[in-house]
């Protein structure tokens, strides 16, 4: 990981979409999901469809069975086909219930996998555009909430299906019972659009808020340190929950939104029950339905009125749809950094670097400012400045870390940007001063970018960045679990030193990567990976005159520009340049 992470800057600036915007997203990422399980959804599809004929078909065998009691018939086809129909009913209910959490698994595990890709393909500017908390925020809960989506698509289905079966079976029963029924649809409908058209917004604002206050405190468990030696885990408690009052009224807004349409709907479902049952009674007092029929009437209004649930089906729905066009919206940004769409192989060349009219942004700041800068092959650079002035952003875009806004940056005479990205992996290696623990073992942290490397090898490389024995020295030496093994922050950037070193790449850059290390250690290493960088070109950012004095040149940073680029004994006079390295180094530099 970069010291500090450098981006293109103009993501961060980017707004949140709008309801409608992340809805539509929301819906297309859906259906992709839904072609992907077609097989689980077809599975579920016949279940529910089963349990709807089976719930349709149990008022009729319930009739039959009141009807023979009330006439003498016999008893025992009514019951046995009364007693089948529940018995479909509950085996479709569970194969619903078990189709339905596979289905859900399923689009949960492909949602967050190509969220995870997405996020790793947006690489250091992805950083800026969604920070850590919110990443988080969609990997889990918006991610994890579209799983319902399947199971209440077919809930709407179904309860739809449900309806209009009941409403048809009152008609075959009497016609002025769907009649009757049909008076209480419009207002429903009405009811649903009005809620679907308002509610989007303060759903889409809660999920939001939420990723908001997750965001902030990553950030503070970062910096648990510093909290815990300023003693300001009161004021910084205060600030992770800032976002607390919004979140609030977001929900508020949102319980507005569905209260005013239940208990409309909750107050129009038992009306129509009364006013269809009332009919019916009618009808029976003049002799046009049975007493089965009253029954079946009766139970086919019960289900008829149950479409009033699908207002939670509708709020589960629009809860799936703004979950999944929050993820929809990091698979829709565009990298930063995009792959060549024809890669050009690099020469084998000894690893000349050239900056023509480079300029970099971060927001509104121009931290370069049409650079130029020619690094003979072979030479090793320490690249200088005072804080701030953009050394890591200048390194960082040798290996398309990050890319410029305007200007080229070339390797051996070819465009960065038109190598393709395993290629410029092997030709530029990075070592940071906060090198990520990635991997199992020490063994795997070494070899992160080379997991073919044999011990051998790995051990070869440690020795280089003089770490070698330190690491035989922890309880299981190589093989050592990274969460059991004791490092300094010292040890660590030599592991990410022999990290680079591994690579043997043409290019080597040390982003203040010896800055844990004291003065006698960084020399020991400093001498161990002489040999090493004695054959390839090399950049240091140095924020030591030491660390300067060693290289062959200095690219003295200033305004945006190169100042100089000359030997270090020729700077020294100098008394601006001698002010550099006087300046503490803070964040961004």
């Amino acid at each position: 990981m970069v010291r500090t992470e450098p981006t293109g800057g103009d993501e961060a600036a980017l707004a949140a979409p709008p309801p409608a915007v992340l809805r539509a997203g929301g819906r297309r990422l859906m259906r992709a999901a839904a072609r992907r399980t077609r097989a689980l959804l077809g599975v579920l599809a016949l279940c529910t469809l089963l349990r709807v004929l089976a719930t349709l078909a149990t008022p009729v065998m319930l009739a039959r069975a009141v009807d023979a009691v009330h006439t003498g018939r016999p008893l025992g086809p009514a019951l046995t086909g009364l007693a089948l129909v529940l018995a479909v009913a509950a085996l479709a209910d569970a194969g619903e219930d078990l189709a339905g959490s596979y289905c859900g698994s399923h689009v949960t595990a492909w949602l967050r996998h190509r969220l995870i890709r997405r996020v790793l393909e947006l690489g250091v500017p992805g950083r800026r555009r969604f920070p850590t908390g919110d990443v988080l925020a969609r990997l889990t809960e918006s991610a994890s909430g579209p799983a319902a989506f399947p199971v209440q698509l077919m809930a709407v289905a179904a309860n739809l299906a449900t309806t209009v079966g009941a409403v048809v079976a009152l008609a075959l029963i009497d016609w002025t019972l769907a009649l009757a029924f049909a008076v209480g649809v419009p207002p429903a409908v009405v009811a649903l659009r009005v809620f679907v058209a308002r509610a989007g917004e303060p759903f889409a604002d809660y999920q939001r808020h939420q990723a908001e206050v997750a965001t902030r405190l990553l950030d503070a468990h970062q910096g648990i340190r510093t909290i815990r030696a300023g003693g300001t885990a009161a004021r910084e408690a205060a600030r992770i929950l800032r976002p607390l009052p919004a979140l609030r009224e977001a929900g508020r807004r949102t319980w507005a939104v569905q209260g005013r349409v239940s208990w409309r709907l909750s107050l129009l479902a038992p009306l129509l029950q009364i006013l269809v049952v009332g009919v019916a009674g009618l009808r029976l007092a003049t002799g046009d339905v049975t007493p089965g029929q009253l029954v079946a009437a009766a139970s086919y209004t019960a289900m008829a009125v149950g479409a009033a649930a699908l207002f939670d089906t509708f709020v589960a729905l629009l809860n799936c749809e703004v979950g999944a066009g929050r993820v929809q919206e990091v698979l829709d940004t565009d990298p930063a950094v995009p792959p060549p769409r024809s890669p050009v192989p690099l020469p084998d060349g000894p690893g000349r670097l050239t900056m023509r009219d480079v300029t970099v942004r971060i927001g509104d700041r121009t931290v370069l400012d049409r650079l130029d800068l020619t690094i003979p092959a072979g030479a090793g650079v320490a690249v200088v400045g005072a804080s701030g002035t953009g050394k890591s952003v200048l390194v960082s875009m040798i290996g398309r870390l990050i890319d410029p806004h305007e200007g080229r940056v070339e390797l051996d005479g070819v465009p960065v940007t038109a190598v393709a990205p395993p290629e410029l992996r092997r030709a530029v290696a990075y070592a940071f001063e906060r090198p990520a623990p990635l991997g199992a073992t020490v063994h795997d942290l070494i070899a992160y970018a080379r997991p073919e490397a044999t011990r051998a090898d790995v051990r070869r490389a440690a020795r280089t960045a003089a770490a070698d024995e330190f690491v035989r020295a922890l309880p299981d030496g190589y093989d050592t679990p990274l969460d059991r093994a004791p490092l300094s922050g010292g040890e660590l950037q030599r592991l990410g030193l022999a990290r680079a070193a591994l690579a043997d790449a043409r290019v080597l850059v040390l982003d203040d990567a010896t800055s844990s290390l004291d003065t006698a250690t960084e020399l020991k290493v400093t001498r161990a990976l002489q040999r090493l960088l004695a054959r390839r070109t090399s950049l240091v950012v140095a924020r030591r005159p030491a660390t300067a004095a060693r290289a062959d040149l200095v690219a003295w940073l200033d305004g945006g520009r190169i100042r100089a680029l000359a030997p270090h004994a020729e700077l020294w006079p100098d008394p601006e340049y001698r002010a550099v390295f006087a300046t503490v180094p803070g964040p961004g530099a």
